[in-house]
Formats: structure tokens, C-alpha cells, sequence
């Protein structure tokens, strides 16, 4: 029985639920402002994409190319920030109580760097901060995953076995 080759609606559903799932559990322990655990569900996505695009490309017989393989891993990558997008978007509607807790997170971080810093200088961070929350959120989304996606599909698609059939092999 031959093999049916994953689409990449699956494998970007997989790279979002990976990423959601790792951001929920990140919530829920209250680690959300811990950067070093955050980079685990990035570096899962981007494990889970490498072997995604070559097992698409050995579903297809190692038979297509380089930039078809990107393709794949690059589409997959869109859709799952799509999704990651969507989650970002309903999450901080439905709890606006995490733009208070972002705020905290940019003072501690604030005083962490510059240990005497004004309270002028605090409050431009965190108007700042605030002013720019979406657009942060949904520009960080949005550049983060495809920009890993990208990188990923790269890599995927580098080291996938290609023999692409040639125009003359059809005869």
C-alpha cells in the first residue's frame, strides 16, 4: 500500500497546535515572561517541520524539487501562523488582564537593565508598550513563525533526497 503524502493544512496544524499547546501550559504555570521556555515549542515547530518536508518528499518518491519542497514546508508554515494568529487575537480579547500582566513583565524588565531608571523613563516604556500592543503581537506572530517557517523549510527541503523526473524522461 502505497503512502499518502501529509498536506500541508495538517503538518501547519500540527506546527500551531504545538505552539499553542506549549503557550497555554506556559499560561497556566504562570511562565509566560520565562524567553528560555518560550523557545521550546519554536525549536519543536521547527523540528516538527524539517521532518514533515521529508517525509513529504519521500511520500512524493524523493521525486520533486528543491523549490517544490520549500513550497510545501512554507505553505505549512503560513497556515500555522494563521492559526497562531487567531489564537494570539481571541486569547488577548477574551483576557485583557494580560496586557496588564505584559506591562509588568517591560517594568521588571526595565529596572533589570538600567537599575535607577526615571519614572519618566518607565512610564514612556510602558505607554509604549501599551500603544503598540497589537501591533507587536500580531507583527512578532506573523514575522516569528514564517520567519522559522522559512528557515525551517530551508533546511527540510535541503536535506530531503531529490530525484525530480527531466523533461526527457516522460518519452
Amino acid at each position: 500500500m502505497e503512502k499518502k503524502p501529509v498536506t500541508h493544512f495538517l503538518v501547519g496544524g500540527i506546527m500551531g497546535a504545538i505552539t499553542i499547546l506549549s503557550s497555554v501550559i506556559l499560561i497556566i504555570t504562570d511562565q509566560i515572561q520565562n524567553q528560555s521556555l518560550g523557545w521550546i515549542s519554536t525549536v519543536l515547530m521547527f523540528i516538527a517541520l524539517v521532518y514533515f518536508v521529508r517525509d513529504y518528499g519521500n511520500a512524493k518518491h524523493n521525486q520533486l524539487s528543491f523549490g517544490d519542497l520549500f513550497a510545501f514546508g512554507f505553505k505549512a508554515s503560513a497556515f500555522a501562523t494563521i492559526l497562531i494568529l487567531v489564537f494570539q487575537v481571541i486569547f488577548n480579547l477574551a483576557f485583557p488582564e494580560m496586557l496588564d500582566k505584559m506591562l509588568e513583565i517591560t517594568r521588571q524588565k526595565m529596572l533589570e537593565q538600567n537599575p535607577q531608571p526615571s519614572d519618566e523613563q518607565i512610564e514612556m516604556g510602558l505607554s509604549f508598550t501599551k500603544k503598540f500592543f497589537w501591533p507587536l503581537i500580531i507583527g512578532g506572530t506573523i514575522f516569528g513563525t514564517l520567519f522559522f517557517g522559512a528557515i525551517g523549510s530551508l533546511i527540510g527541503a535541503a536535506i530531503t533526497k531529490k530525484n525530480p523526473p527531466t523533461p526527457f524522461q516522460h518519452a
